[in-house]
């Protein structure tokens, strides 16, 4: 059925394009945007690394249609179980360059959604020298601070954002357990750094509470109006 909506999407946005253009008006048009989210299927996968390549985006999808890219985003997110988090963040983000590349969205979740914010060892340095705020987490419970097992233990996270970096001694990326332990306790896990900031950017742009549920009949309905 999906399909079959995509398709009379696609052919009314093709005809209201070309009627358009002849009257030199905008050179497109939008009546609501769509978005599909991935769902996986790792916790039915005992031990499973919850990484993805090339070969396997997802195991299914769920489309959803919202006014704009945040809304429909969010909704998609949604109806995969996603879980709109309201206590903490664990970061492990990877190379050098991820790390300062994802800084301000970093900054986004501390200062703007007040998320607390715990983050590995070369991740939570990388974010202290650009000044925002974060608990170090040990790699190791003998290293006598807090490790990512204690946050989770603790309840302290709700969300994990994890980009491996290197490899360990049975050649998984960096990093497993924590993925593995998100995974087991059915915390949302993001292992792609675009994909974190635009979920990030659609939680500060739209809140949940305020997003509204149409019928396909009321989104059809719609007249077009230009894209800007």
């Amino acid at each position: 059925m999906l399909i079959d909506v995509e398709k009379r999407a696609v052919s009314r946005h093709k005809t209201s394009t070309t009627s358009t253009r002849r009257r030199r008006g905008p050179p497109a048009l939008a009546i609501y945007v769509a978005v599909k989210a991935p769902m996986f299927s790792f916790s039915r996968l005992v031990c499973a690394d919850p990484m993805v390549d090339v070969e396997m985006a997802s195991t299914g999808e769920i489309g959803c249609f919202g006014d704009d890219l945040h809304e429909a985003l969010l909704h998609a997110l949604l109806a995969t179980g996603f879980k709109v988090p309201r206590k903490g963040v664990l970061l492990s983000l990877g190379p050098l360059t991820d790390k300062y590349w994802f800084a301000d969205q970093a900054r986004v979740l501390s200062q703007e959604m007040g998320l607390k914010l715990y983050a590995t060892h070369g991740t939570a340095e990388a974010l202290t020298t650009v000044g925002i705020e974060c608990t170090e987490l040990a790699k190791h419970p003998e290293d006598g601070a807090m490790t990512g097992m204690d946050a989770f233990d603790q309840g302290l996270v709700d969300l994990v954002i994890n980009i491996p970096i290197e490899y360990d001694e049975l050649g998984r990326p960096d990093g497993y357990h924590i993925r593995r332990r998100a995974v087991d306790a059915g915390i949302p896990l993001i292992t792609d750094l675009q994909r974190a900031q635009a979920i990030i950017e659609a939680l500060r742009h739209q809140k949940v509470k305020d997003l509204a549920t149409l019928s396909w009949d009321e989104c059809a309905a719609r007249r077009p109006v230009a894209l800007k």
